[in-house]
């Protein structure tokens, strides 16, 4: 495991119906490949050990036999002293019935048989003709372990060594030599314990030693009926679902096969791995693809491509499942769910494997194009609905807004046209106050008168220069100590005169401030960080821009469009210390740090509640090509000094729209306490 990760496969070997022996020795090699990547879990198909097509063969005493033979003489012992959990599918007599069963492999031993819970009979399916169900089916089923050489001599099962076996040799592909220890289990009379193995769909495999990770099975159909077993395993406690599959490939069918295991481990909160049977298959009729699929909690983060008998992997994040568990106040495991389950407990020691697993820099911005544009629209009607609604609701006519020149004043106003817009109000009706001070520049003075007059809004325009002067000279302060108390007066001059145009024109004074700006506390306190709504307070940073960018894109003015995109083209700045040779001296990014670590920072901080250490290991991962660890390590820290530091101010925040899984509102998602210490946190990043 590698910060709370863990590599999985799912693995489709080439089978021949009915040839146990060759599928076992086929099943080894796909454990191998999958054992030398790192792997810890690898799942095989259903029914692989005899093929799923095997039809009136099943009732054949002599294939169900050596399926189980083949499994243990074969499969077994090639996983003693791996770090590997296997799952394979054969068919199984218990209790004079016949089961369709997932064999749980760890270690060299048989840890558990899981049944089969619903069994298809439709269509092209006929698997009752064969096989019983295993809903409420438990008990143990006892199994011997056979010395090669003596093939009537039982030898003892559970903790074993195999006795001078061997797999052989397939094409220069050296199968492993076991040696001829025993594990003195053995009495002077000879004789051996049977191995006595659980049996039941109530089968939970807790490995002790990695943290949240304990998985379950369930096999092909049980997926797709209306309450699957996995819903039953995960409120027991299972993370990761095993789904040994033969499902035939039609028209269609594998949209909607992705779409179940995304939906259930979802629905689970879970790792799903499903493994499909592929090629080897009987095609009498049917036709199977290997559509191997791994999701975790909605996504799907590998698929096989059809018709290659495809092995897939995934790092699955332990710590992810976990955190979504304990923060969905409804997903509640049930003391019946606990008492009807059986604990088997594994060890796997932790294994390096190659982190494959792509980290997106920016968690706030999908990466698809289309998905963006979505996701653009989306917002920007959530803002807008929330803005109208409270407009009616107070009946106010009238909105005002400080327009800088800058990302979040210019996605504000084009919030509040969108909302005036759909309430049928006069764009004149939005007061739009520009107040340039000793650190504006030509550039976003003028981007602000224009987009103004493109958008049909009234301008009001103030120089606050003259003011905070004055209130200098009030307080004693030196106008050349370009100080705190130089920039916040400026922002607070502001802020008074938005409040008092609002009160003139009985309005509401529309917050520009976006969320990554309220997380570091970048907004000074009575100043920009009040309003009377903000319509910003839930969009982070590397949104905002995105936004704006879509307006630019969609909108039919050409003139509108020329004016965002040069504001997008601008610095990030305050604009509060003077510029220089007429360009901002003031950067944003320069002073606490480049948004878009802050905003990854705060995704994984206030989604997941990861430690310090995963989040810096996540974003050099993310970020390797832009930033290395000594500047993601200098601004990680910096993220939680003002994260904790500021909260006094995000306390007492105005009204604004939720937009996202993430927010800082202290009414909804972040209820902190404005004096908590940093110190832990930040020792975690010494260490």
């Amino acid at each position: 495991m590698d910060n709370g990760f863990i590599k999985v496969a799912a693995a489709t070997p080439k089978i021949k119906v009915g040839d146990c022996g060759y599928n076992c020795k086929e099943i080894c090699r796909r454990i191998e490949e999958v054992y030398q990547q790192g792997v810890q879990l690898v799942v095989f198909p259903e029914l692989c050990v005899t093929g799923y097509t095997a039809g009136d063969l099943f009732w054949q005493q002599s294939m169900l036999d050596k399926a189980l033979d083949s499994l243990l003489r074969i499969v077994v012992p090639f996983t003693k002293e791996k770090e590997i959990a296997v799952i394979v599918g054969l068919p199984m007599l218990f209790k004079r019935k016949l089961y369709n069963v997932a064999a749980v492999i760890y270690d060299g031993e048989v840890a558990g048989f899981v049944p089969k819970s619903h069994i298809p009979n439709y269509s092209e399916f006929y698997e009752a003709r064969h096989f019983s169900s295993g809903v409420g089916i438990e008990g143990y089923q006892h199994i011997n372990y056979f010395d090669d050489e003596e093939e009537e001599k039982p030898i003892v099962g559970g903790s074993y060594i195999i006795k001078n076996f061997k797999l052989g040799q397939k094409s220069g592909y050296d199968y492993a030599e076991y040696d001829d220890e025993y594990d003195g289990e053995y009495d002077d009379e000879g004789e051996y314990w049977e191995d006595s193995v659980p049996f039941g769909t109530n089968l939970l495999f807790q490995c002790t030693n990695i943290k949240n990770f304990t998985f379950a099975v369930e096999i092909c159909e049980d997926l797709w009926v209306a309450n699957p077993p996995s819903t039953g395993h995960a409120l027991a406690g299972a993370t990761v679902i095993a789904n040994l599959s033969a499902s035939d490939e039609t028209v269609g069918k594998d949209s909607y096969r992705k779409n179940l295991v995304s939906g259930q481990s979802a629905r689970t909160v879970s790792a799903y791995i499903y493994a499909d049977a592929g090629e080897g298959e009987s095609t009498t009729d049917l036709v199977f693809a290997a559509h191997n699929l791994i999701a975790e909690n909605g996504t799907i983060l590998a698929e096989a491509e059809k018709f290659t008998n495809e092995t897939v992997y995934a790092e699955i994040d332990l710590d992810k499942l976990a955190a979504e568990r304990a923060r969905i106040s409804t997903f509640q495991p049930t003391r019946e769910a606990d008492s009807e389950y059986e604990e088997i407990e594994i060890e796997l020691q932790k294994r390096k494997f190659v982190f494959e697993r792509k980290i997106d820099k920016s968690p706030f911005v999908p990466a698809n194009e289309s998905e963006r544009e979505k996701r653009c629209e989306e917002i920007l009607s959530i803002q807008t609905m929330g803005l109208k609604k409270r407009l009616e609701h107070t009946g106010c006519k009238h909105a005002v807004v400080g327009i800088s020149g800058g990302l979040d004043s210019t996605l504000a106003l084009l919030v509040t046209v969108r909302a005036f817009d759909s309430l049928g109000l006069d764009r004149k009706e939005i007061i739009t106050v520009t107040m340039p001070g000793f650190g504006t520049t030509d550039r976003t003075y003028n981007n602000a008168l224009k987009m103004i007059r493109v958008l049909g809004c009234e301008l009001k325009e103030v120089n606050i220069a003259e003011a905070v002067e004055l209130h200098f000279k009030q307080i004693g302060h030196d106008m050349d100590i370009r100080d705190v108390t130089y920039e916040n007066a400026q922002a607070r001059q502001r802020t008074y005169l938005l409040m008092d145009f609002a009160n003139e024109y009985n309005g509401l004074v529309i917050g520009t401030g976006d969320m990554s700006e309220l997380a570091l506390g970048w907004a000074t306190y009575n100043g920009d960080h009040m309003s009377m709504y903000g319509v910003n307070a839930g969009v982070p940073k590397t949104l905002v821009r995105h936004l704006v960018k879509y307006f630019a894109d969609t909108t039919e003015e050409r003139k509108l469009t020329e004016v965002l995109n040069d504001v997008l083209d601008t610095p990030v700045s305050p604009e509060l210390l003077p510029p220089k040779n007429g360009k901002i001296a003031q950067k944003t990014e320069d002073l606490v740090g480049p948004y878009e670590l802050h905003d990854f920072f705060l995704y994984y901080v206030l989604r997941f509640g990861y430690a310090p250490k995963k989040i810096l290991f996540l974003a050099e991962k993310a970020f390797q090509e832009i930033y290395d660890r000594e500047m993601i390590l200098k601004w990680l820290k910096v993220f939680y000094k003002r994260f904790f530091s500021q909260q006094f101010k995000r306390s007492c925040l105005p009204d604004g729209p939720k937009v996202g899984t993430v927010g800082v509102s202290p009414r909804g998602d972040l209820r902190m306490p404005s004096d908590a210490c940093v110190r832990e946190w930040l020792e975690e990043l010494e260490r």
